[in-house]
């Protein structure tokens, strides 16, 4: 039976036909210096920071954050043209991967062509969340506040046009111009800058003293204050307390990233080489943490709408059993379920509930290692993907014959295991640092200090690649 006519093939040849009419980023001629990548690295990082300083025009930012859970995911900001960050892009990536991991599309990535129409769908899917999101967020959040139609149009044509700026850097970026990724790059400067702001803010805050965590101590020593009063804030202010938590989080990230288990592989096309095929005790990297945080955001949002439009109250006994908010602060929850799933931010606020901090590091931990275990199947990380992708690459595992089943088995031994351990471990950290404030968040710390231990790994086979081109080579293959 011909296929020719099946819905895949169809959807192929329209990418296809679209592939030549998407504007895209040029790969640079010949490989640029890392100098000049790290150049293009800062300048787009300039850009997004101006975009994230900029106010939307015509528009009246809303008295409460309703995305402020996904801000640190998102690397967004309110009421700026970075109002969405790289949410649609984040977004419409996970989808792709997700059409890929559970094969869908059946595309062969050896292959320049398929590569490049992977490439194409993820670009159009992106176009397509980018529109669908700025008209959604910008009417439904504001809408209200728009003195007119025409002024709704401008506000989501300002969303949309960032976001797709935001998307060209990124590519800029990824296509060999800059160094990594920019997704990667915004995030890492986002929780970095919060972090730094934390530290030395001269901003006065509510308790009296200054917010940032440094200047507020070097006041209280000259002033003669109570230093207990620095150690210890509440409302969720930085203190001395938050930064040797942050500080104590970084270093068990950093020390549980270097955890693995190493099966060695030889080259059936090299002789000689041999090498080992690290399974990281963090296999599924922060990919559950990302879909888990996203989960509890949107839940929110989701809840958000439904109080202000049939609870606004709280007198709806269904409606309060999923949620209720306090309506002089409809930021966070203050009952139902949704109570629970978010987190008490500070140790003063946990211990007015301290049921409801357990039960949110308890949800956190379960809800990543289910999106642990879903990643792993859905996202290509599976035993079974992970040896078809070892034979494929030349390589086997020494005392076993050339096939998939043994190697298959070798691995099933330990990607299920490291997957729920690890998942484990990325919730607790996350769920406890959200409830002990560290700067940044959980969430946050998690995502940069995986980004910048990619970076720190690019920097050092960029080097190698200088020193040594023929082991770079090899490096950038493995």
């Amino acid at each position: 039976m011909s296929v020719e006519g099946t819905p895949t093939n169809i959807l192929i040849k329209v990418i296809k036909k679209a592939e030549n009419y998407i504007p895209q980023v040029p790969k640079p001629k010949k490989k640029l210096s890392l100098q000049v990548r790290l150049a293009w690295c800062g300048l787009a990082l300039l850009i997004y920071m101006v975009m994230s300083q900029t106010p939307l025009y015509g528009a009246t930012t809303p008295a409460f954050d309703f995305l402020a859970f996904a801000r640190v995911i998102f690397a967004s900001q309110q009421g700026t043209l970075v109002e969405l960050g790289i949410g649609p892009i984040v977004t419409a990536g996970l989808l792709m991967q997700l059409l890929k991991g559970s094969e869908i599309f059946h595309l062969d990535f050896k292959k320049p062509e398929d590569r490049s129409l992977f490439q194409t769908a993820t670009k159009l899917v992106t176009y397509i969340v980018i529109i669908a999101e700025a008209s959604l967020y910008g009417l439904s959040v504001y809408g209200p506040r728009l003195p007119s139609p025409e002024a709704g149009y401008i506000l989501i044509g300002q969303l949309i046009a960032a976001s797709v700026i935001i998307m060209f850097l990124d590519e800029l970026i990824q296509k060999g111009w800059g160094l990594g990724s920019g997704i990667s790059l915004f995030i890492a400067a986002g929780v970095s800058q919060q972090i730094v702001w934390s530290m030395f803010s001269p901003v006065p805050a509510g308790d009296g003293g200054l917010t940032g965590v440094i200047v507020n101590l070097l006041g209280t020593i000259l002033n003669g204050g109570n230093l207990l009063d620095v150690f210890f804030r509440a409302n969720q202010l930085p203190s001395i307390f938050a930064m040797f938590l942050t500080a104590g989080v970084l270093l068990i990230l950093v020390y549980t990233q270097g955890m693995k288990i190493e099966i060695p592989i030889v080259s059936t096309k090299y002789r000689g080489f041999s090498a080992v095929y690290p399974i990281k005790l963090m296999y599924v990297s922060n990919i559950p943490v990302i879909l888990a945080s996203a989960l509890t955001a949107n839940a929110v949002f989701v809840g958000q709408l439904f109080w202000a439009n049939f609870n606004p109250h709280n007198n709806n006994p269904f409606m309060n059993f999923i949620s209720m908010f306090d309506p002089s602060s409809p930021s966070t929850p203050t009952g139902g379920i949704l109570y629970y799933i978010t987190a008490p931010r500070g140790l003063d606020v946990a211990a007015l509930d301290p049921l409801r901090a357990v039960m949110y590091i308890l949800f956190t931990i379960g809800i990543v290692v289910l999106f642990g275990r879903l990643w792993i199947e859905l996202g290509g990380l599976s035993a079974k993907t992970a040896a078809k992708n070892l034979l494929d690459a030349d390589v086997q595992v020494p005392g076993f014959r050339r096939s998939n089943e043994p190697v298959e088995n070798i691995l099933q031994k330990y990607i299920p295991s490291v997957t729920i351990i690890g998942s484990m471990i990325l919730g607790a950290i996350a769920g406890t640092s959200d409830v002990l404030g560290v700067f940044g968040g959980g969430t946050g710390i998690l995502l940069t200090v995986d980004i910048l231990i990619n970076y720190y790994n690019l920097l050092i086979r960029e080097q190698v690649e200088t020193v040594m081109p023929r082991l770079g080579a090899l490096l950038g293959r493995k």
